[in-house]
């Protein structure tokens, strides 16, 4: 009997659904071929922003008016616009009225289920023994839900007209009396599903003891993915996304000038995550590493290339960097106190307790026999009630801040000789200063912070001297160092 794979679908690549269809649901497959895989997609692009947050430009959703409403019921208007954007994109899917009439009374169905529950909330909470603060997490979670079951309801129907054998699983929990731990409630979901004739779609958030927003907020949807591979033990694990991981970004070096990864390794993978560059969430990668499971990352619109498999064996045959990425908007937080010299745990100590006070992540850290530098990924009112915190238990201390950007080389074996200096002699070639350098005995990163304006150039030196001038000519198939030449 055949292994089967899990595949997840991008809200960005869902949102060109014919593509999809096209490229991955289908692509070519007939009667067998269609079956023993199980897809996990997300809702399409833009709905999960209308309903939570718009997570780039921070424009509210249902859940930021219903959390700041008092009187006024502009949440719920949203919600009927939530609910129009829904339909328009049934409207595009389907041309069968019959198709049309059920996925728009699907829609209609949740919407309303939610308006009505969040009118109950609002009317409860108006009471003084009740306060809407401890049902946010929940609200949060129903809302997420919606737009995952509409967009796994839409593909198990278009694939049925089609012919395919499609399932419905909906792992979002509606009208369950019963809350499941996340393993059991992805097996009871999936028992009695014979993989080899029918195919699964499955919803990207599942509703669970463990609360999945509220430990991975955005991110949810590729912890549901994974832990479907793993219970469901499958031979690989597949993201759809809209490109290729690649050698760099082809917005800054350009898509002539970058290649994508043939292979590489989970650790890698976790130092693009550190970035925000998330090939996969960190937490869902851990699972998958555990397990044994092969992770690959295909594009979404190029069907026939193989794209990058990621697994924990993988190391390049010779010492290279696979990638170069960074990124902006973080800030260099500097303490430097003399009296600091053997007493430095107690400083980490407490800058440690502070910078998780208030909610900023590390990036990445150093620290001498005086001096703590912690670079973090925050907003800059954060970072400031960070260094007031410090300043006030330290008041002898010298805190500085800078807002900066950090590069950083990546790949599975760094351990080149001169792969330090040819680093910053790119970088001195093309005038960039580097504020600070870090790198560990393990050779898998060389990072570099610089000031923010000279970012794209920094990635474009870099990406040049230490991956152009490297790679083998001519080649269009992986090659031992695990990169593959575009086209």
């Amino acid at each position: 009997m055949n292994r089967h794979t899990v595949e997840k679908i991008g809200g960005t690549s869902m949102s060109r659904f014919d593509e999809v269809m096209n490229n991955v649901l289908i692509g070519g497959r007939t009667e067998g071929a269609l079956y023993n895989r199980i897809f996990v997609v997300s809702a399409f692009g833009g709905i999960t922003d209308m309903l939570l947050e718009n997570k780039r430009t921070g424009e509210p959703g249902v859940y930021s008016l219903f959390c700041s409403a008092d009187t006024d019921w502009e949440w719920s208007n949203l919600i009927t616009r939530v609910g129009e954007r829904m339909s328009t994109i049934n409207a595009e899917m389907f041309q069968d009225e019959m198709d049309l009439q059920v996925a728009d009374a699907f829609v209609k169905e949740r919407l309303e289920g939610v308006r009505s529950c969040l009118l109950d909330l609002h009317r409860l909470c108006s009471f003084g023994h009740f306060q809407l603060e401890e049902h946010l997490a929940t609200v949060r979670e129903m809302l997420s839900a919606v737009g995952e079951a509409h967009s796994a309801h839409n593909t198990a129907l278009a694939l049925r007209r089609q012919g395919v054998n499609s399932r419905f699983v909906d792992l979002t929990g509606w009208r369950d009396p019963e809350v499941l731990p996340l393993q059991e409630r992805i097996a009871s979901s999936l028992s009695g599903i014979d993989l080899s004739r029918e195919l699964p779609i499955v919803t990207g958030y599942a509703q669970c003891k463990e609360g999945l927003i509220s430990q991975f907020d955005r991110g949810y949807s590729e912890i549901t993915f994974s832990q479907i591979a793993v219970v469901s033990g499958a031979s690989e694990a597949i993201i759809h996304k809209e490109y290729h991981l690649s050698s760099a970004d082809p917005r800054i070096v350009g898509e002539d000038e970058v290649c994508p990864i043939g292979r590489t390794n989970y650790d890698v993978a976790d130092q693009l995550s550190n970035l925000g560059m998330e090939a996969i969430h960190p937490g869902a990668a851990i699972k998958l590493r555990q397990r044994g499971i092969p992770l690959r990352v295909r594009n979404t619109f190029e069907p026939h290339h193989s794209g990058t498999l990621i697994d924990s064996e993988y190391c390049s045959e010779s010492p290279q960097v696979e990638i170069v990425a960074g990124r902006k908007n973080v800030y260099l937080i500097s303490l430097f106190d003399q009296d600091m010299v053997g007493q430095i745990e107690v400083y980490d100590a407490k800058v440690i307790e502070t910078v998780r006070r208030f909610g900023v992540k590390v990036i990445s850290q150093h620290n001498n026999a005086n001096t703590l530098t912690r670079l973090v990924s925050g907003n800059l009112k954060a970072v400031k009630r960070i260094t007031h915190t410090l300043e006030s238990h330290y008041p002898g201390a010298r805190i500085r801040v800078r807002k900066v950007a950090l590069v950083a080389a990546i790949g599975s074996d760094l351990s080149q000789p001169g792969l330090l200096a040819r680093t910053l002699q790119a970088l001195a070639d093309r005038n960039v200063e580097v504020l600070a350098v870090h790198t560990s005995t393990r050779w898998v990163d060389v990072q570099l912070i610089l000031d923010e304006s000279q970012y794209e150039e920094a990635i474009r030196a870099l990406h040049s001297a230490l991956i152009q001038q490297q790679a083998p000519a001519g080649h269009s198939e992986p090659n031992p160092t695990g990169r593959v030449a575009v086209g």
